[in-house]
């Protein structure tokens, strides 16, 4: 077809004309929202390079979740910054741990809401490293069972989803048959299945407390340069269990997860990372962008390529202008 057959501008000439044949729709109904947890009580202490973002105590975070519920948000996915730390993350795993009590105070609500933790050890050791530090590196198969152990202890705290962001080669079969073997066949996984060691973690590591105390995890997070990599992690994690895998950071990413949804048959999840997020607020704040309109660019982009939900800052903001 060519001009002046085919004139594309004729459905381009009105809102309405442009609402029936757009292809790509961003709902409330792909959003999960991270949240940041921490000790004390009516804590709600503002992440310097995340606007908008706090770190909670407990009592205020069901306060924040109740809300995030009452905007329709599907889900939320929470991360701890526990009372201290040691050199195996034992506060990842306690049974008093603060992400174990934030689970129960949320269950013991009875807010209608999907509960994800982020399972890591990053935030609970002392060197700041996704695992256990064995001759200056950290050692897989060892880190595997406190994984594992970690995962079990946020279901048997009411958890309805694990999500293994450490980047360890086999912790998805690990945590599934750990699961299965206390009775929790049902509870899902969504791995972190192509995690990049990307320079768009900066403002997460400051809301989680969270940068290594020596070198990087380029030895065990994904090169940026890799696409091949991404097929092989994500056909590893689905093999092992993984019931929703996961591409982080999106932005960046687009091309990986379009090929993760043209090649595998799950459900894919794409993290719009802190970075991503930081970014817009401050040139918003300078005035050199309109923050709704890049905002709403930048996740239907990340629906488009192919993800089904989208963990994002954004989700409130979100939630409230759809609902607008």
């Amino acid at each position: 077809m060519e001009y002046p057959v085919y004139r594309p501008r004729r459905m381009r000439k009105n809102p309405n004309f442009r609402r029936l044949i757009r292809e790509t729709r961003l709902t409330v109904d792909d959003l999960i929202y991270p949240l940041f947890v921490v000790p004390g009580e009516g804590v709600k202490e503002p992440v310097p390079s995340m606007p908008g973002v706090f770190r909670l105590s407990v009592d205020n975070l069901v306060k924040e979740v109740e809300e995030v519920a009452s905007l329709r948000i599907p889900a939320i996915i929470l991360f701890g910054i526990p009372e201290s730390k040691d050199e195996v993350g034992s506060g990842a795993y306690a049974e008093d741990g603060i992400i174990q009590r934030a689970v129960r105070a949320i269950k013991e609500k009875g807010i209608d809401i999907v509960v994800i933790t982020d399972v890591c050890m990053c935030e609970y050791t002392s060197h700041g490293h996704c695992g256990i530090i064995k001759d200056g590196d950290v050692d897989n198969d060892s880190t595997l069972e406190l994984l594992a152990k970690t995962a079990l202890s946020h279901v048997q705290a009411g958890a309805d989803m694990v999500a293994p962001s450490d980047m360890m080669d086999g912790r998805v079969a690990r945590i599934r048959s750990v699961l299965d073997e206390n009775g929790f066949s049902g509870i899902p996984i969504m791995a972190y299945s192509a995690k990049y060691c990307s320079s768009f973690y900066g403002p997460f590591r400051d809301a989680a407390d969270s940068a290594p105390q020596f070198g990087d995890r380029q030895a065990y997070q994904m090169d940026i340069a890799n696409g091949e990599e991404a097929m092989r992690e994500v056909a590893l994690d689905i093999m092992e269990g993984a019931d929703i895998v996961m591409v982080k950071p999106a932005l960046a990413f687009l091309d990986i997860i379009q090929r993760v949804r043209t090649q595998f048959d799950r459900p894919i999840a794409a993290y719009n990372v802190s970075g991503e997020y930081s970014m817009v607020k401050a040139a918003a704040e300078k005035g050199w962008i309109d923050e709704k309109r890049v905002m709403m660019e930048i996740l239907t982009g990340i629906k488009r390529a192919g993800a089904d939900m989208i963990l994002t800052y954004f989700a409130k903001d979100v939630a409230k202008l759809l609902g607008a």
